[in-house]
């Protein structure tokens, strides 16, 4: 029987009080990933509720099954895992790679330099206020700042990335257990931020009576007709933005060893799709836009998947209560700052609101769940191509750059 049970995955017996355990091999775990795909949407599609507040499927599927196999955990009969640290790595960059690779320097004349300076002003000021509210919180109930910094701005506008760097900086500040605690903020902002972005944004839709422009499509439909993809495009595609992907790397490089800023890996291949973009744009070299647009959105689905299927909220348990004073005042403020601010500053029309759900999706977690946000809304709603190619890769930069040199500087207030 185990010689068996291990083609599926590594079993380990329960020794010295611990729970016994199971962890899948990572195409069984790939497995799981495709049937919480399939389930996301067929929940949505019966729910007209998630429907019109823009819910991911894969966010709606993945807590489901990420409760049950913590529900099984906690009864004490095996802790199961899943082998996705890779796959979740190279679902996150080849992504983010494409997001890039989308970015146009025409987009940017497009969307002129108005908009561009609103996005950088409103993605400096949320961070900036998201630490001001975690610190002073940690003052009331009795948190250690930098553990509270760990709970704000690095967890939820820099993400699982951010948080898990900053924890041993942290750490060595004298915050115990910082990058425990950012992480698992980081996981459950997450969450908050696919179930926050959509519903303000839809709110803001049907407060103002936005409606999307019929003659604003994706690119790869401008002209009218919806392409068949090509086999030997999708196979051309897909083998560049591997390319890509491995020149983004010397881009990470730089870019991470610049003195007090961490950068996460996903910004070189970030980098690497825009440069690769407009250079083949210049140089007239043809590129094919519908596969990469496809590429993308299976990516973004199974990253999605995974990371949300493979949460342990068992881990929140131990500092649930103070960590959760300050998520629940972030989520709140991030809710009031995408109404009152992001959608008045981006232009307060259609494309503001699929922006504004753009913000509340990076600003609780990840540049991923920004770009979740705004296609489950563009879905439901209509399309926006400068909230779609701009919005998500230019907020991101800006917070890649401000967000860390930010919480060097302000975190070394708090130094033990």
């Amino acid at each position: 029987m185990e010689a068996i049970i291990s083609y599926f995955g590594k079993y380990t017996p329960a020794a010295d009080g611990a729970v016994a355990s199971f962890k899948f091999e990572y195409l069984c775990t790939l497995g799981f990933a495709a049937i919480v795909i399939f389930l996301g949407r067929a929940i949505v599609a019966r729910s007209s509720a998630l429907k019109k507040y823009a819910i991911p499927a894969p966010v709606v599927s993945g807590i489901i099954f990420s409760l049950m196999i913590s529900a099984v955990k906690l009864s004490g009969t095996v802790s199961i895992s899943f082998d996705a640290a890779i796959m979740k790595d190279l679902c996150q960059n080849l992504f983010f790679l494409c997001v890039g690779f989308g970015f146009s320097a025409k987009m940017l004349k497009q969307a002129g330099g108005r908009l561009c300076v609103m996005i950088a002003f409103a993605a400096c000021l949320l961070i900036t206020c998201q630490d001001i509210i975690g610190v002073l919180l940690s003052q009331v109930i009795g948190l250690h700042p930098l553990l509270a910094l760990q709970c704000s701005s690095a967890a939820m506008s820099g993400g699982v990335g951010t948080a898990s760097a900053f924890g041993p900086i942290f750490e060595a500040w004298g915050a115990a257990d910082a990058t425990t605690i950012g992480v698992a903020a980081g996981t459950l902002g997450n969450v908050m931020g696919s179930l926050i972005g959509g519903p303000v944004a839809a709110f803001l839709i049907a407060k103002h009576g936005l409606r999307s422009d019929p003659n604003d499509k994706p690119e790869s439909v401008a002209s009218g007709k919806v392409p068949a993809l090509d086999n030997t495009k999708m196979i051309m595609m897909f083998a560049l933005t591997l390319l890509l992907a491995a020149l983004g790397m010397p881009i990470y490089c730089l870019l991470d060893n610049i003195p007090m800023i961490e950068m996460p890996k996903f910004i070189g291949c970030l980098f690497a799709g825009a440069i690769a973009r407009n250079v083949m744009e210049a140089a007239g070299i043809r590129f094919y836009v519908p596969e990469v647009d496809a590429i993308e959105h299976m990516f973004l689905e199974l990253y999605l998947a995974l990371v949300l299927m493979t949460t342990d909220f068992t881990k929140l348990a131990p500092v649930a209560g103070q960590m959760g004073v300050i998520l629940l005042a972030q989520a709140v403020f991030i809710a009031l700052f995408g109404i009152f601010v992001s959608f008045n500053l981006f232009g307060r029309d259609y494309g503001a609101a699929v922006m504004t759900a753009g913000n509340i999706g990076w600003g609780c977690g990840s540049g991923s769940n920004a770009v979740a946000n705004e296609k489950a809304l563009m879905d439901q709603y209509g399309w926006h191509n400068i909230a779609w190619v701009l919005y998500p890769s230019f907020a991101v930069i800006i917070d890649d750059i401000y967000n860390p040199i930010f919480l060097s500087i302000f975190g070394s207030f708090f130094k033990g």
